[in-house]
């Protein structure tokens, strides 16, 4: 704490001598070359950053090769934090307890002792907005195959 406070109050106390020290210099104006060379550097940089952000996209859409063996079948809330999920690896099903500091196995299930061993089904809601949006869907698709 000692330290910090000599830290701060050297650098306070150094400060108007950086700012005399400006003072002193004759100040450049301005040209159209020192303009032009800040304009290149500035599009560099955000050409750089653009493209940083374009590959992180393109990497994070991989998909894994593997992806089809490993899924969620189910989870139940069991209160603000904590889950309970059921995950299907290949042919055995594990039933995790998942808290934001830790994920634990509760139990393994195998062969005949698993839960649920069909594929999952896509159950489209009957309800007014999911008709309307499969309606969408449909159109579009329609129109990007014509």
């Amino acid at each position: 704490m000692r330290i910090r406070t000599i830290v701060c109050g050297l650098l306070i106390g150094w400060m108007p001598v950086c700012l005399a020290e400006v003072e002193k210099q004759t100040i450049k104006a301005l040209s159209y070359g020192n303009m032009l060379n800040w304009l290149v550097g500035l599009l560099l940089v955000l050409g750089i950053f653009f493209l940083c952000v374009w590959s992180m996209r393109k990497v994070n859409g991989l998909v894994v090769n593997n992806a089809d063996k490993m899924r969620v079948v189910g989870g139940l809330s069991l209160g603000m934090r904590e889950k309970v999920v059921l995950l299907q690896v290949g042919k055995k099903q594990l039933l995790l307890g998942v808290t934001p500091g830790r994920i634990d196995t509760l139990h393994v299930l195998e062969g005949e002792d698993c839960l649920n061993t069909d594929t999952p089904q896509v159950n489209i809601a009957e309800s007014g907005f999911a008709k309307h949006l499969l309606q969408a869907i449909q159109a579009r698709k329609g129109r990007v195959d014509a």
